[in-house]
C-alpha cells in the first residue's frame, strides 16, 4: 500500500518519539486522524478545546522532552495560540500541526482560511507551510530539529489536500538529532570570576531554571563560599531540596528572606536565570551573570561580569579555582532571618480560617505534607501560584509546572492532562483557581474520557483574587472581580469525576487525604478566604497607601462590609506591613 503524506507525518512523529497528538479533529485534519488510527502505536487525544491541547503538549514536552498538538483550519489555529505562546516562552519543544484549507484555495478568502505564517510567527522558532509532497518531509524534519535544539515551538502548515497525496521520500535526514554540547566560559573568564569571588566576603547565589541539572554543583559552591542560595519559581524544584543554605524565592511571589539576602550582599552570582523583575534586583553590589544564552546577559540588571556557559559545566570548571571561605557569619544571619520568615508563614497555616473562609496557606501546606515524594504539581496563574510557590516544597523528585513566563489563566488543569498522560505512574495534582478552571471547564470531560487520575485542588475564593489585590494596591476599588460560581463539586460529578466540597478548616486534611487516596479523578472544591493577601517580599509605601485608598473608596461606595472583612481577615498581614 502506498503511503500518503498523512501516513508519512505520523511515521516521522513516531520515529521521533512522539507518543500522542492533542487535537480536535475535523475537516483538514481528518486524514491525519485516520492515519493515527491505522498506525496504532500513537494516541489521538481528543481535547475539548485546542488551547487545552497546546497546554497539555507544553506540559508533556517539559516533562518528557518533546510533544505534539494540532489544530484544523481557521478557529482551530486561533485556539492553539495561547497554549503555544506558553510552550514557546517556557522553552518547551512542541511541534504543532496547523492543517489548512486546500492549497488551491490559498489567497481567496476561503471559508476558515487563515494565514498561518502571520498567525504563528511570534510564538515559534520554525513556521512554514508545505504545499507539495516533496517539501513536506524536509519541513517536518527541520521543524523537529528547531523545536528540540532551540527549545520552543515549531509550526508546520499542512493543507488538507496535501495529506491525501502520495508521499515522497525526502532528501534530508529523518533522524532525530538532539546533541548536548559542553559549554563553559573561557579559562580567562573563569579566572576573572574566581578572582572576583576571592575579593568579596558576603556572597549570594541566585538560581533559575538554567541551573536545573546543577543541584550538587550549586550546593558545593555555596558551601565553599558560605553563600545563601535563592532561586526563582522555575528554579525551586531543582535547587531547594537537600540544600542547607537555601533562603527561598524572591520576586512577586517570593519571600522577604531571599530579597533581604540579595540586598545585603556585596556580590550576587546569577546562575541560569532570566529573572524578569528588575525592581527586586539589588543596585549597590557587584553582579555576575552566567547563562547559556548570551543574549540574555545584562538585560535585567547592571551586570559587572557576564559569562556564557551551561551552569553545570561552568561550576564544574569554577569550583577548583575558588578557595574555601572561613567566615560564615553572613550566611548564619541570612539563615536566621529565613527561619523567622518560615515561622511567620506557619502562623497563617495554624490559624486555619473560618467557615467558607479557609486560609489557602493551610490547604497548600497540608497538600505539601501528604502529597507523594514524586508528585507533579501544576498551578494556575494568580493566587494558586502564590500558595504553590510558598508552600509546596521540593524533594528532588517532584515537578512543578505553571505558566511562569506567559502568565496565562486556565493552564493548570490542561497541563495536568499532559502530565498524567506522559507520566502515568506519578501522582498529578492541579492547583486551580475558580477563575482559571472556569475558563476551560469543558476539558474536565477529557480527564474522564481518558480515565486520568488527576486530582484537582480548587482554591475557590469566588473572585479573580490576584486581580483584586492588584487593583487594591493601585488604590482602586476592586470592580468586576467577583465570580458567581456553580457548585463545582456537582459539576464534576455530572461529568463523571468524584466531587468534594470543603467549607470548614478542620475538615481540610481529611478531605485532601481522601482526594489523594482515590484511584480516579477528583475535584475538591475548597471554599477559601477571598481576602487572603499575597504580600510581595518588599512592601513599598505606595502599595500601603494604595490599599488604604482602595478601602476608603469602598466605604464611599457603600461597601463597608467588604472593608471590615478584609481588615479582619488580614489583621496579621496588615500589622506586619504597618
Amino acid at each position: 500500500m502506498v503511503k500518503n503524506v498523512a501516513d508519512q507525518l505520523v511515521e516521522m512523529l513516531v520515529n521521533n518519539g512522539i507518543k500522542r497528538i492533542y487535537a480536535v479533529t475535523g475537516d483538514s485534519l481528518n486524514e491525519v486522524n485516520d492515519a493515527v488510527r491505522r498506525e496504532g502505536s500513537i494516541q489521538w487525544i481528543h481535547v475539548r478545546h485546542e488551547e487545552a491541547g497546546a497546554f497539555a503538549a507544553s506540559a508533556e514536552a517539559q516533562l518528557s522532552g518533546f510533544a505534539c498538538c494540532a489544530g484544523s483550519s481557521g478557529p482551530g489555529h486561533v485556539h492553539l495560540i495561547n497554549g503555544l505562546y506558553d510552550a514557546h516562552k517556557a522553552g518547551a519543544p512542541v511541534i504543532a500541526i496547523a492543517s489548512t484549507v486546500m492549497s488551491m484555495e490559498f489567497g481567496t478568502d476561503y471559508f476558515q482560511e487563515t494565514n498561518t505564517i502571520k498567525l504563528f510567527d511570534d510564538c515559534s522558532h520554525y513556521n512554514q507551510i508545505a504545499t507539495t509532497p516533496a517539501q513536506f518531509p524536509r519541513m517536518l524534519q527541520a521543524g523537529i530539529q528547531y523545536a528540540l535544539n532551540k527549545k520552543g515551538v515549531s509550526v508546520i502548515g499542512l493543507p488538507g489536500d496535501l495529506t491525501k497525496m502520495d508521499a515522497e521520500e525526502g532528501v534530508s535526514s529523518t533522524q532525530n538529532y538532539n546533541p548536548v554540547p559542553e559549554v563553559r566560559p573561557s579559562a580567562t573568564d573563569l579566572k576573572q570570576l574566581a578572582q572576583l569571588i576571592d575579593e568579596h566576603k558576603n556572597i549570594v547565589v541566585f538560581c533559575g531554571i538554567g541551573a536545573a541539572h546543577s543541584h550538587d554543583e550549586v550546593v558545593n559552591l555555596s558551601n565553599k563560599l558560605n553563600a545563601p542560595v535563592g532561586y526563582s519559581f522555575k528554579g525551586k524544584m531543582s535547587i531547594q531540596y537537600d540544600n542547607p543554605n537555601e533562603v527561598g524565592m524572591t520576586g512577586l511571589l517570593g519571600l522577604p528572606s531571599a530579597f533581604h539576602s540579595m540586598h545585603e550582599c556585596d556580590l550576587l552570582i546569577l546562575l541560569g536565570t532570566d529573572f524578569p523583575y528588575a525592581q527586586f534586583m539589588p543596585l549597590k553590589c557587584k553582579i555576575v551573570q552566567v547563562d547559556i544564552k548570551s543574549e540574555r546577559l545584562g538585560r535585567r540588571a547592571k551586570v559587572d561580569i557576564g559569562l556564557c556557559g551551561n551552569i553545570k559545566d561552568t561550576l564544574t570548571a569554577l569550583l577548583p579555582l575558588v578557595a574555601q571561605k572561613k567566615d560564615d557569619s553572613f550566611l548564619k544571619e541570612q539563615l536566621e532571618f529565613y527561619a523567622e520568615v518560615k515561622k511567620q508563614m506557619q502562623g497563617y497555616v495554624d490559624d486555619g480560617g473560618e467557615t467558607d473562609n479557609i486560609h489557602p496557606e493551610k490547604v497548600a501546606s497540608i497538600l505539601d505534607e501528604i502529597a507523594a515524594d514524586d508528585a507533579i504539581f501544576t498551578v494556575d496563574t494568580g493566587m494558586s501560584c502564590v500558595w504553590g510557590a510558598r508552600y509546596i516544597n521540593a524533594t528532588g523528585k517532584r515537578e512543578l509546572l505553571g505558566s511562569f513566563n506567559h502568565g496565562s489563566m486556565a493552564n493548570a488543569m490542561p497541563m495536568a492532562i499532559g502530565a498524567a498522560l506522559s507520566c502515568p505512574n506519578r501522582q498529578v495534582i492541579a492547583m486551580c483557581g475558580d477563575g482559571g478552571l472556569s475558563m476551560l471547564l469543558g476539558d474536565l470531560a477529557t480527564i474522564v474520557q481518558y480515565k486520568l487520575p488527576v486530582k484537582i485542588i480548587l482554591f475557590n475564593n469566588r473572585s479573580l483574587g490576584m486581580v483584586k489585590l492588584e487593583m487594591e494596591v493601585a488604590g482602586l476599588p476592586d470592580w468586576q472581580t467577583d465570580m458567581v460560581n456553580p457548585d463545582f463539586a456537582l459539576v464534576a460529578q455530572a461529568m463523571g469525576i468524584k466531587g468534594i466540597t470543603v467549607t470548614e478548616p478542620d475538615n481540610v486534611k481529611q478531605a485532601l487525604q481522601e482526594t489523594l487516596q482515590h484511584k480516579g479523578p477528583v475535584l475538591i472544591n475548597i471554599m477559601t478566604d477571598p481576602n487572603a493577601l499575597a504580600m510581595p517580599p518588599k512592601i513599598e509605601f505606595e502599595q500601603v497607601k494604595g490599599m488604604a485608598l482602595s478601602m476608603t473608596k469602598l466605604v464611599l461606595n457603600g461597601r463597608m462590609d467588604e472593608v471590615l472583612d478584609t481588615v479582619k481577615s488580614n489583621y496579621k498581614h496588615l500589622k506586619e506591613v504597618l
